[in-house]
């Protein structure tokens, strides 16, 4: 194992616009934690053994993909047709190297798919059926468009669908329309990097593409700056660059990593949306504000103390 020249760190987030903790069950909240916790871990202990940032946030997002708390693969939203298109971005902060898949219906894990793209092809982003054939070829799970379904995400559809049928979609909450997850890490070389994974939102048009696989929007890393990975309307988040931005006023505003997220996030607001993001600079602070009721989340901190929590509490699980 090579010499950490740096400290380690790793943050994750499970979307913006968490529900009220009344809506929930206390057993179903208690879990969603466990696989905040079990998402966070299973990153850390690459960080901790040496490994690449990129890794860690690949296996950090992977779990939560396979989790059905949460709106990217198993879990994922559905569109207006009843079926699902999913959408995944991954960023190494060293290199600049990027890949990411969007429209996708039948790979498991599409983040894993974005690495992919990342390391084994010349594009940064692949759509559709084109990148279900591409992970194939690369010997990843697939799976029928049906796995990625559950009850929840089956009753909110009927619920936005009835909502939009009164003209009262706007009465919709964040959480009945939106969700993403995502993954940021620093490792023991100084590499950052980052990753975000969604199935968009409930009743999306089908094609629509938001932020999750946009470099620069949805999900940016520059070494020596920070790593970001974003939620919420993802056609704000495009429109403003946002992953990008916080790292551009780090650069050249020489802002913190915590007054340039603030600053983005106060402009996406301005927008009367739900935004959240998850982000860790060089020195492996982690920072992850939100202006929606609650944002899944979690970090482990160069102090190496495990934190999750889904609304303004954080629990602090202790050493990982």
């Amino acid at each position: 194992m090579a010499t950490p020249v740096s400290p380690i760190a790793i943050g994750i987030h499970g979307g913006c616009g968490t529900l009220d903790r009344k809506l929930q069950s206390e057993r179903d909240w208690a879990e969603t934690e466990a696989h905040l916790a079990q998402s966070l871990r299973a990153g850390w202990k690459i960080l901790a053994a040496g490994g690449r940032a990129v890794e860690a946030v690949e296996a950090a997002v992977a779990v939560m993909e396979d989790s059905p708390h949460f709106n990217a693969g198993h879990g994922a939203a559905l569109t207006e047709a009843g079926e699902h298109e999913l959408d995944a971005s991954i960023m190494d902060g060293a290199t600049l190297g990027a890949g990411a898949v969007c429209t996708v219906r039948t790979i498991r894990s599409p983040i894993r798919a974005a690495r992919a793209v990342m390391e084994k092809s010349d594009c940064v982003l692949i759509a559709g059926k084109a990148a279900e054939d591409f992970a194939r070829r690369q010997g990843l799970a697939m799976v029928d468009n049906s796995y990625f379904t559950t009850e929840r995400r089956k009753q909110a559809l009927a619920s936005l669908k009835a909502l939009k049928a009164r003209g009262t979609i706007a009465l919709a909450s964040e959480a009945e329309r939106h969700g993403t997850v995502g993954a940021v890490a620093l490792d023991g070389r100084g590499n950052l990097a980052a990753g975000t994974s969604t199935g968009g939102f409930n009743n999306k048009p089908p094609g629509r593409v938001g932020d999750s696989p946009i470099i620069g929007a949805g999900t940016y890393a520059k070494n020596g700056v920070c790593a970001v990975s974003c939620t919420g309307q993802g056609e704000v988040f495009i429109r403003h660059v946002a992953a990008y931005d916080i790292a551009a006023r780090m650069i050249y505003a020489k802002q913190t990593l915590r007054q340039s997220a603030d600053a983005v996030l106060e402009a996406l607001g301005s927008h009367k949306i739900g935004a959240g993001l998850m982000a860790v600079d060089g020195a492996g602070r982690v920072y992850a504000p939100f202006n929606t009721l609650g944002m899944a989340r979690g970090w482990i901190g160069p102090d190496g103390v495990a934190h999750v929590g889904t609304h303004k509490e954080i629990l602090r699980l202790g050493a990982a």
